[in-house]
């Protein structure tokens, strides 16, 4: 097995989900490589420290307040002057999130559909069908957004995390849910929810703003786990700028000593 192999087999190792003769082939791999056996640990550690973690309930309001925001938003995206097309399909939009997107997709794909099977050999009318496939497009980005935002928002921390999820859905260009997702890093009072905001930052990698919003976000945090992934966001986004910081947080005595570990392991990769 391969270092590349064993890497990743680390998640599937720790969740106890491999199969015997790939558990054996990791661990075997293990007494052989001081690297793989060093990383398996640590993420071991964070493991084990996210199993200790209390998960939130859903209260017993959580479902009005969700829609109560969710009309709020989209009442403010009605009161935006519309084109006809986008009228009439206001009209007819339900109003759950899961009908939405149902919706939504089914219009896309009856839309190529109709328009390749009338006129397959015209293409002076593939024009005004891309159009109306592009309008059709930016609706639904519009929904998730929307979607994605409101569920930031809410009160409870596992409607928090859903709309962290929906996040991944939006486009990597979205100025806002991005907004959104450097708030939630930075200030929700719940660690699954900066965790998961964390890792949601992955797909907004490539913006130099993420990148400097992520190293700003650093020295702000009080917790351990959140500091170490923010660490291995820079590490997989390969950001050198983060050199400085990173020094100064790996001598820093006042931060926990496994940060400081781990900020100078980062520093060795990014070299």
């Amino acid at each position: 097995m391969t270092c590349d192999e064993a890497k990743i087999l680390l998640a599937d190792y720790w969740s106890q989900s491999l199969g015997e003769a790939q558990e054996l082939g990791f661990e075997a791999h293990l007494a052989t490589c001081n690297e793989c056996r060093a990383e398996t640990e640590r993420l071991g550690a964070l493991w084990k420290n996210l199993a200790l973690l209390p998960i939130e309930e859903p209260g017993p309001n959580l479902r009005g307040r969700f829609y109560e925001a969710l009309g709020a938003y989209r009442q403010g995206l009605e009161s935006r002057p519309r084109r006809n097309l986008r009228d009439a399909l206001a009209a007819f939009w339900p109003k759950q999130p899961a009908w939405q997107m149902a919706v939504s997709f089914a219009l896309l794909v009856a839309g190529v559909g109709v328009g390749y099977g009338i006129h397959p050999d015209r293409p002076a009318r593939e024009q005004p069908a891309n159009s109306e496939l592009a309008q059709l497009r930016g609706e639904v980005s519009n929904m998730r957004q929307m979607v994605a935002l409101s569920l930031l928002q809410q009160q409870s921390a596992s409607e928090r995390l859903r709309g962290v999820s929906w996040a991944y859905r939006v486009e990597p260009s979205d100025t806002e849910v991005l907004s959104a997702l450097l708030t939630a890093v930075n200030q929700d009072p719940n660690v699954n929810v900066r965790l998961a905001a964390v890792d949601a930052l992955h797909a907004f990698g490539s913006s130099p703003v993420t990148r400097n919003a992520i190293i700003r976000a650093i020295p702000r945090q009080t917790t351990p786990l959140v500091q170490i992934a923010l660490l291995d966001l820079l590490v997989d986004l390969k950001e050198k700028e983060a050199a400085p910081e990173l020094r100064k947080l790996s001598t820093d005595e006042a931060v926990n000593g496994g940060v400081r570990q781990h900020a100078r392991w980062a520093l060795e990769k990014l070299q």
